[in-house]
């Protein structure tokens, strides 16, 4: 994160005071109202003084004449700097979180129970991204005849999710059975898009070549029996209402609830920002780079890992005048117990 203005430590206190106060309210704050709070007892006219200065810093503006000052995007960014490792998650939302995420063992159900999650402490939009890997790899196939021209293909991936299905098809139970043998000796382990992108491939350079047993497993093939949307990301959204609330702009709004009912580019705006690598939470003031209709909004965001193995990721997306404390805390919070609970369903 880049280092923010060097101002001194009653400038600090100040900032502080205003960018909280103005989170809490909404309101421009005023010189009288910080001095009626101020633990030094500083005069109005001296907290204007400082308050002049932090303007000319560009931390400050004055939306009209005769209001008080709210806090600028750079002042956002430094607020967020020195909440760096000092904020805590507090009892209560810690509670809410392990009795919402207790005892989840598949990646999908964990993200969309989290994307509730954020959206419920952060009182914004919460956002959570589900993506294929070692996680949803196979595990195994099992396919059954149910009669003629009817066979059951059940798919078990690494995350315990089950996917069955009923083919047209009519095959013996002996070359089912082969089937299955083959792709789970084979192919276990493997994501299901290189499992398939593999099994076409030697269907294809090994046509001339078949045995009954390519010739049963090309059939289960065409027939879906390996199909599936698990390598596609899957994105939750919840919390679209908690906008509504605060946005004046009718056509800003109507520009957001556009973006937030695509999911794609929910997808395009994580992956602009969140970084696989990142260790820690990172705050985004300003998302008009990926998206222009964003520019006063903030994304506070993480990867989820398995180990060290990234299987989507979380994030909370509001206005800038959100309480960041509640929300990094709680998004470090869910990634880190991410990697806990899912570890241990294992």
């Amino acid at each position: 994160m880049q280092t923010g203005p060097q101002i001194g430590e009653r400038e600090r206190e100040i900032l502080t005071a205003i960018v909280e106060t103005f989170i809490a309210t909404g309101e421009p704050v005023g010189s009288r109202t910080l001095a009626r709070a101020n633990r030094e007892g500083l005069s109005p006219a001296t907290i204007r003084n400082v308050m002049a200065d932090l303007s000319d810093a560009g931390l400050l503006e004055q939306p009209h004449t005769s209001a008080g000052r709210v806090p600028t995007t750079e002042a956002y960014r430094y607020y967020v700097e020195q909440l760096t490792g000092k904020a805590r998650l507090s009892d209560e939302d810690e509670n809410i979180i392990q009795g919402s995420l207790h005892g989840i063992a598949d990646v999908q159900e964990f993200m969309e129970r989290t994307s509730h999650v954020l959206s419920l402490i952060s009182h914004n939009v919460g956002v959570a991204v589900a993506i294929g890997g070692p996680k949803n790899a196979l595990e195994h196939v099992y396919f059954s005849r149910l009669g003629d021209q009817k066979v059951l293909a059940v798919l078990v991936t690494r995350s315990g999710l089950v996917r069955d299905r009923v083919l047209r098809l009519d095959l013996p139970q002996s070359e089912l059975d082969a089937a299955a043998r083959f792709i789970n000796e084979n192919f276990r382990g493997w994501t299901m898009e290189a499992l398939r992108t593999e099994l076409a491939r030697l269907l294809e350079q090994e046509r001339s070549e078949y045995d009954r047993l390519m010739v049963s497993v090309e059939q289960l093939y065409r027939q879906g029996a390996l199909a599936g949307d698990d390598t596609a990301q899957v994105v939750y959204v919840e919390g679209a209402a908690n906008l509504v609330a605060g946005e004046q702009d009718r056509q800003r709004l109507q520009e957001l609830l556009k973006t937030l009912e695509e999911k794609q580019k929910m997808v395009d705006l994580l992956g602009a920002y969140l970084d696989a690598k990142q260790e820690a939470v990172r705050v985004v003031i300003g998302l008009d780079q990926a998206l222009p209709s964003m520019r006063n909004f903030v994304l506070i965001g993480a990867p989820a890992r398995v180990g060290g193995e990234v299987m989507g990721s979380l994030a909370v997306i509001g206005p800038t005048r959100m309480d960041y404390q509640h929300a990094i805390t709680t998004v470090s919070y869910i990634a880190r117990l991410f990697d806990k609970v899912l570890n241990e369903s294992e």
